[in-house]
């Protein structure tokens, strides 16, 4: 209990150092947009194979479901797929993607940088490594997280009506008649919400556990997978108290 409470105490000490003022703003904005091209366009692929089929399965599996009970309109399907994207399945799937590739590559290259003493470098040239190493890192997962999320949601929803299609569950006229049905701005407002949230935890997480890693290539190993572990544990609480406090 007590070095939990002490990993905490130094992971908050170094989420403050990181927001200190940069010294050289250019150097900040370089390294934020090649952090940015690396997380957005680096998940693309697996963001698009896994949320595509994410939103052909749930339509397939509540189709069933449907059609087992009879007499239910199928263009309920459309707002079920529309709200399981929303509000779960893209945010927290995309999110724990996420931690498994970004979150390990982060831990990996800090924790590689930290044992091979290119932080020491940095520190003896006077560089606020806590925020040059960190604090882009940060940035660029605020920024792209929501994009990818937003990116998800849209070939989920074209995942359900392609399997609807295909499986001839329904039609497109009743696909759109259900995505347009009850839709609320606010369900939008939490999936951003959510992905500001993700974005953050596992960024920070695995900064923390790629920053302070000790000893050689195994501590490197094990920091990588502590972070991954740690990141999708904190967004499946956060996921709960976000729904139970929001909706």
């Amino acid at each position: 209990m007590i070095k939990i409470f002490q990993s905490l105490g130094e992971y908050l000490l170094l989420m403050r150092a990181t927001v200190s003022r940069p010294e050289k703003a250019r150097m900040y904005w370089i390294e934020a947009m090649r952090q940015c091209y690396s997380i957005g366009v680096g998940s693309l692929p697996i963001i698009a194979i896994i949320s595509l089929f994410m939103g052909a399965v749930t339509a397939v599996q509540f189709s069933y479901q449907l059609r087992g009970i009879g007499l239910v309109p199928m263009w309920w399907m459309g707002s079920i797929v529309r709200k399981s994207m929303i509000l779960e399945l893209a945010p927290t799937l995309s999110a724990l993607l996420l931690a498994g590739k970004v979150g390990s590559n982060i831990a990996s290259e800090l924790g590689t940088m930290r044992i091979s003493e290119q932080i020491d470098a940095y520190e003896i040239m006077g560089v606020n490594t806590r925020s040059y190493l960190i604090g882009p890192k940060i940035i660029a997962s605020l920024l792209m997280f929501p994009m990818l999320v937003v990116l998800s949601v849209f070939l989920g929803i074209s995942g359900g009506w392609l399997a609807g299609i295909l499986g001839n569950f329904y039609s497109t006229s009743e696909y759109v008649r259900g995505l347009q049905d009850a839709m609320k701005s606010y369900d939008i407002f939490i999936m951003f919400i959510k992905s500001v949230l993700f974005a953050f935890t596992i960024s920070s997480i695995s900064c923390f556990k790629g920053y302070t890693v000790e000893g050689g290539a195994i501590e490197i190993g094990m920091a990588s997978t502590q972070a991954v572990v740690q990141s999708s544990v904190i967004v499946i609480i956060v996921n709960f108290l976000v729904a139970f406090l929001m909706l």
